[in-house]
């Protein structure tokens, strides 16, 4: 649990540095170039997100609740909703006309539609993290950026063709999620 515990909170941290610590990754882009920090950054998430998956699969998990019963259901509810703001978040939408922060709101459904079903100790780590690291990263660019500028309008096609995407991507990922993650993602 220790490995899985240190991992997401460093998998966390790294990505609240643009948010909480735009020094440090000044000073860090001044000494080593952008692309060098990128570098860095690049390998520093791989390596958390590697002690994620060491750390989950070790653990031995331990009841903290009992997950409604309807949870297993509505959670691929969420998770769709989640992919598919994730792809709203990268693409000229009209979603993001009505959300400021698609990703993390798409991250914190995802968080949220897996402790739905889930109340061992580690998802709680996990998804519980994921959950709160969305809201600390929201409320965080809020404060950075202040006023929220809305993006211009755009053609519904665009809705349409990210939904489909984010659709298709999650089709795709629960069809393999059993063999990836090891957990049946349907009844």
């Amino acid at each position: 649990m220790t490995l899985l515990a240190i991992s997401v909170a460093a998998f966390i941290a790294l990505h609240l540095i643009p948010y909480f610590a735009i020094g440090f990754r000044t000073a860090m882009v001044e000494k080593i170039s952008t692309g060098g920090y990128r570098g860095v950054f690049a390998l520093a998430v791989l390596a958390s997100f590697a002690g994620i998956i060491l750390g989950w699969r070790n653990v031995e998990p331990i009841l903290v609740y009992d997950a409604p019963s309807w949870g297993f259901h509505v959670t691929p509810l969420f998770v769709l909703a989640g992919f598919i703001l994730f792809f709203a978040s990268q693409a000229p939408t009209n979603i993001r006309r009505l959300l400021r922060h698609p990703q993390m709101t798409g991250i914190l459904l995802w968080a949220a539609g897996h402790l739905l079903s889930n109340g061992e100790d580690r998802s709680v780590l996990l998804f519980g993290g994921f959950a709160l690291w969305s809201v600390i990263a929201i409320w965080g660019s809020n404060k950075r950026d202040a006023v929220w500028i809305k993006p211009e309008k755009q053609p519904v096609i665009k809705d349409i063709i990210t939904i489909l995407i984010g659709a298709t991507v999650f089709t795709v990922f629960m069809y393999f999620h059993e063999t990836v993650i090891g957990v049946r993602p349907f009844p």
